[in-house]
This record gives structure tokens, C-alpha cells and sequence, in this order.
């Protein structure tokens, strides 16, 4: 029998993340929800982050995730969504398998201007949470730029988390727009690690058609330091996502490519 290779070299620890894609990244498609989802599973993903219901009633949709061996591991939701009705929410969510719920965007106008103001926005998201938590699932924040700005000497997003209890309300970090707001990817995953179960992975660019967006491993962001953080993070989905794709299909393609060598899927 052939002996396997060995090497003086300590092998190096290879990483287990899953790959799911946010679906916001294929909204210019005109694919059906079907369709769309065969893709998603073609180019290589095993799960997805719903904004939105793709047209579909909470069994229709269960169908097609399963037809097409994909999870739904999280879900954008406006927060004026969730209060208004959290129980139909919760309902639905719960029918297609997924236990996630992300605030994923404030409005300009609804954006606190202070310190206390983005401490009073972790407390109400707190009680949220809480309600979500009861519920058997669970509420994160995700970022953009903006929660990145200084307040007092710290960032929005810390005034933000410090105010909610982790057990309550988690933080799903968007990797790009961490750096776009001047702050470290490394760094903050490092400051927020056990409480970041889900993390956005796009890339930046200086391409302004796109966003100053890229698909992983295409921009600037070194993903040697980033990948290894996301896991001692203990992330357990990496969600890829794009806001603004010329090519949608090919970008989610590219950027599962990458991804799949790096963590040696």
C-alpha cells in the first residue's frame, strides 16, 4: 500500500466555513424564484439569506429550498417589520427552516446623531431580542459604513452592541463596508468573537460603477487574515454578498471560486 506524503512543513489548519449567498446580490435577475435558486446551488452555495420572500408563501418557498438542497440560514428584515408584527414574522421564518433575523439597514432619518442616541437603538433592539429569543431564534445587526463613525471616541456599532445583551442581539459583520467606514475587519472580529454567527464576505474596490465593491479575493481586503478571524470568531456561515454586480451569476461564481480554495471546501 502507497504511503501518503509527508512533509517536515506542520501542515496548515484548514478552515470548515459553509458558503451561503445573500440573495439581495441577484435581485436585477429575472429569473423565478426557482430558477434563481438553481443557481445559487449550481455555483457551488449550500445555503442563503433571504431579503425577502422571492414571490413565494412560506411552504412554496420550503419546497424549493429543498428541491434545490439549499438552507436558508438567515434573513434580512426591517426592524419596523419585526415590531409591527413579530409573530407572523417568527411564523414564517420558522416554516422555511430558518432561525436568523437581521435588522439589515437603517434609513438616514432613523440613524442616531450621538452617543446616546445609538445606546437607546441597542436598548429597544434588546427588547426585540428578546422577544426573538423566546421565540427560539435569534436577532443580529448588520452593518454598513455609517455604524462605523465615531462617537465619542468609539464606534456606533459599539455604542450599539454595549447597550443590548450578547444573548439577545448578535452582530453579523459586513466585512467591505467595515473598511469603507475606516474601521478593521481583523479588529473588529476580533472585539465582537462568539457574537458574530453570521459575517458578510465581499471585497473592496475603487471601481465606483460597482459600488467600490468586488467579489472575494478581487480587491483590497487581505482575506489571509481575514478567513482565519472569521473562524476563531466562531462564525458558523459566511455569507457572500455584492451590492452592486454587473454580472450577478458571475460574481457569486467568482467569488464562491475563491472562497471554496481558501477554506478547502
Amino acid at each position: 500500500m502507497a504511503k501518503s506524503k509527508s512533509s517536515n512543513k506542520q501542515d496548515a489548519p484548514t478552515l470548515r466555513l459553509p458558503l451561503a449567498v445573500q440573495l439581495y446580490t441577484l435581485r436585477s435577475l429575472t429569473l423565478n424564484a426557482d430558477e434563481l435558486l438553481a443557481a445559487v446551488a449550481e455555483a457551488g452555495y449550500t445555503g442563503v439569506e433571504l431579503a425577502g420572500n422571492l414571490g413565494q408563501s412560506a411552504d412554496s418557498l420550503r419546497t424549493l429550498l429543498d428541491k434545490h438542497g439549499l438552507q436558508a440560514v438567515s434573513a434580512h428584515v426591517q426592524l419596523q417589520a419585526m415590531e409591527a408584527d413579530l409573530p407572523g414574522v417568527v411564523r414564517f421564518h420558522k416554516t422555511i427552516g430558518n432561525d436568523t433575523l437581521i435588522v439589515p439597514w437603517l434609513p438616514e432619518t432613523d440613524r442616531p446623531t450621538t452617543a446616546a442616541g445609538w445606546t437607546a437603538l441597542g436598548q429597544r433592539l434588546d427588547r426585540l431580542g428578546r422577544r426573538v429569543r423566546m421565540a427560539n431564534m435569534r436577532l443580529l445587526y448588520h452593518n454598513h459604513d455609517f455604524e462605523m463613525a465615531l462617537f465619542e471616541g468609539k464606534p456606533a456599532i459599539q455604542w450599539l452592541l454595549d447597550a443590548a445583551r450578547p444573548e439577545n442581539v448578535g452582530f453579523e459583520p459586513d466585512l467591505a463596508w467595515i473598511a469603507h467606514g475606516g474601521q478593521d475587519p481583523v479588529a473588529m472580529l476580533q472585539h465582537y468573537s462568539g457574537r458574530v454567527p453570521r459575517v458578510h464576505a465581499k471585497d473592496v474596490s475603487d471601481n465606483p460603477a460597482e459600488r467600490n465593491m468586488a467579489d472575494v479575493g478581487s480587491g483590497r481586503l487581505d482575506w489571509d487574515a481575514i478567513l482565519p478571524a472569521v473562524e476563531a470568531a466562531q462564525a458558523e456561515w459566511l455569507i457572500v454578498e455584492h451590492d452592486l454586480p454587473v454580472e450577478p451569476l458571475t460574481s457569486i461564481r467568482r467569488s464562491q471560486a475563491f472562497l471554496a480554495e481558501k477554506l478547502k471546501l
